[in-house]
């Protein structure tokens, strides 16, 4: 059973920066497109960013477009979210999540089937 799990969140004032992890679990890390997903508090889980498994595409939501950038290290078995030029309405929790064997990478939710437990993010204002 492949695990994923985020570290790396916490409080961080507007225009500051964070680095999410995830690390997963697993012999065919490669081989899978990665995602990035946010929940505000009160909203519905939404796209943050996506990467393809050699990284050779991403993806990203216009809200974070230019100021978040999505990598990841097979050798690792990490995907990475660096957040720069934070903003209050980044806030949220930080999902990350492995596409399904028969898709790259996409925006849309259906396409994962394993997700971490996320970790918090807070930007203040």
């Amino acid at each position: 059973q492949v695990q994923l799990v985020e570290s790396g969140g916490g409080l961080v004032q507007a225009g500051g920066s964070l680095r999410l992890s995830c690390a997963a679990s697993g012999r065919t890390f490669s081989n899978y497109a990665m995602g990035w997903f946010r929940q505000a508090p009160g909203k519905e889980r939404e796209f943050v960013a996506a990467i393809s498994g050699s990284s050779r595409s991403t993806i990203y939501a216009a809200s974070v477009k230019g100021r978040f950038t999505i990598s990841r290290d097979n050798a690792k078995n990490t995907v990475y979210l660096q957040m720069n030029s934070l903003k209050p309405e980044d806030t949220a929790d930080y999902y990350c999540a492995r596409a399904k064997a028969e898709y790259g990478l996409g925006a849309q939710q259906s396409r994962y089937d394993v997700w971490g437990q996320g970790t918090q993010v807070t930007v203040s204002s």
